[in-house]
């Protein structure tokens, strides 16, 4: 029984986004981690289906389980290799078998198919069709990316290089490229698994879906920065936001739920964080006015959702009730818009990431949009124009990922920016410096503007160069600065005997009648 105990603790753990499923399962300690797997695995994958029967026969009702244990009992029971244990469990599935089985029979003669993999939503079949790779992001706060290359080309792997266009990603065998998007990221062949390798085990590298890297990535807050993760568990996002700040700053995190903390810090010291400070906190009731959180410029947001986006755990017309999943996607949304506007709260903010991994445009568009008008200082700043899923219109801008078009989960990103003249033109008396006392050489100069009647002229301003050709008797340095400027501008003018002419001694008086004028001026200024 202890194998169905576990896979239910791992379901309930990934429907809450405490991590990946596979990393889940071996951070599980379970002993026999491949059957556990396999059994996490197709459950999950069916769980829609598997939800459909337990409701229609109210096993639940009738046995007092829990959703996710009976389904993984369900499972085996009716789909997989026959239940895997005894005593009262079984014998009590074995009562309800017949009810269960009906159940089955007539979703299929609904359906109008004869397998049970043809129940299967076709969102979960698009995705098993698309096989998604393995994605590893390389931790640069342990290693670089050219290390975790060399060394895992020493491990038996063949690197192609950079990928540069979406097939470049179907790889097979033990090939594998990096990411045309983002540096950092590994890409394999699908169901690669790196849990006993050395790298994994070290720290050196993080098994992280691409569209997931999305949020740290974009929002890219410079070394030393002081930053917010609002709703931070697993830690995934969080050791990222660490790796792109090089461990320098303040990271703030917090989350609600201890035990995900708890498995955060496992990661995070795994990792090598140490720029981080958790806490056991909502993000709510975080004060944003607080000291503490005075130079905070930067906020990533990835709060509770649906997991509509998260392989076999999208929503489908057959899995619930649908007025159940409405008032389930209302509440969410409004939960998710009171975290936004609270982010935008921060009075240094500069930008603010918001990501869900949901596919529904209520918590997404319909969120950032709300946000929007009631924050008019805040705008959409446009991401990734490479990037081949765009927001629903309007709000193109941001980022959406699924399956088909990025070989990736479903997630939507949104980069919320301060306006660059939001409450700026306000502050800038604030921080600009007085006047500094005027100078007399300022005063000269100012006086000169307003006096356009004592200027000197472009020539008479060039610095005076001394004359050999003529000498005269010492005179004061005004009349030597114009007579030296003058005999460079006007040596043909003088008389043959060398005497002046009477036109230059005119100029000359008129000139030096100037020049008293300017320093009459300037003992007046002084």
């Amino acid at each position: 029984m202890a194998l169905y105990v576990k896979a239910a603790e791992i379901l309930d753990k990934a429907e809450k986004k405490q991590g990946a499923l596979k990393t889940l399962v071996y951070d599980s300690k379970f002993e026999n981690i491949k059957p556990l797997f396999a059994l996490v695995l197709e459950t999950q994958k069916y769980s829609s289906v598997l939800e459909e029967i337990i409701v229609s026969s109210k096993l639940l009702k009738q046995t007092k389980m829990r959703m996710n244990l009976a389904k993984v009992l369900v499972f085996d029971l009716l789909i997989g290799q026959g239940l895997k244990c005894g005593g009262a469990w079984k014998t009590m599935m074995v009562k309800h078998r017949a009810r269960l089985q009906s159940v089955l029979a007539r979703m299929k003669v609904k359906q109008k198919v004869s397998k049970n993999e043809d129940l299967l939503p076709d969102s979960v079949k698009q995705v098993l069709a698309e096989n998604l790779p393995r994605y590893v992001r390389v931790n640069t706060v342990k290693t670089t990316v050219e290390d975790a290359v060399d060394y895992l080309k020493r491990d038996g792997f063949a690197y192609l290089g950079q990928a540069s266009r979406l097939e470049d990603l179907t790889l097979k065998e033990k090939y594998f490229v990096m990411d045309m998007h983002l540096p950092e990221l590994l890409v394999f062949p699908p169901n690669t698994d790196f849990h006993d390798h050395f790298l994994y085990k070290a720290g050196h590298i993080i098994l992280q879906d691409k569209a997931s890297c999305l949020p740290a990535y974009l929002l890219n807050p410079p070394a030393g920065a002081h930053i917010i993760d609002a709703c931070a568990a697993p830690g995934n996002k969080t050791s990222h936001l660490a790796a792109i700040m090089k461990n320098k700053g303040k990271l703030f995190a917090f989350d609600l739920d201890a035990k995900r903390l708890s498995t955060m810090a496992t990661l995070l010291l795994r990792s090598g964080v140490t720029c981080h400070q958790l806490a056991n906190q909502d993000f709510l009731k975080v004060d944003p006015d607080s000291p503490q959180f005075k130079d905070v410029e930067y906020v990533l947001l990835d709060p509770s959702c649906s997991g509509s986006g998260m392989v076999c755990l999208r929503d489908d017309a057959s899995s619930a009730d649908q007025e159940k999943v409405k008032a389930r996607l209302a509440a969410l949304a409004c939960f998710q818009l009171r975290c936004l506007n609270h982010g935008l709260k921060f009075p240094r903010l500069k930008r603010l990431v918001y990501s869900t991994c949901s596919i529904h445009s209520q918590e997404n568009e319909g969120v950032v949009a709300a946000c929007l008008q009631e924050n008019p200082g805040f705008r959409l700043v446009n991401l990734l124009s490479q990037w081949p899923e765009r927001g629903l219109e309007p709000l193109t801008q941001c980022l959406r990922a699924n399956p088909a078009k990025t070989r990736t989960h479903g997630f939507f990103v949104a980069l919320l920016e301060k306006h660059n003249g939001a409450g700026r033109k306000k502050r800038e008396p604030a921080v600009q410096i007085s006047d500094p006392p005027v100078t007399i050489s300022e005063a000269v100069n100012e006086a000169e503007k307003q006096e356009p009647a004592v200027q000197i002229s472009a020539q008479e301003a060039t610095p005076p160069i001394p004359s050999t050709r003529l000498k005269r008797p010492a005179a004061s340095d005004e009349e030597s600065a114009a007579s030296e400027t003058e005999d460079k501008q006007t040596p043909a003018a003088d008389q043959a005997d060398g005497t002046p002419s009477k036109k230059k001694r005119k100029r000359k008086k008129k000139k030096k009648k100037k020049k008293v004028e300017t320093v009459e001026t300037v003992k007046t200024v002084e």
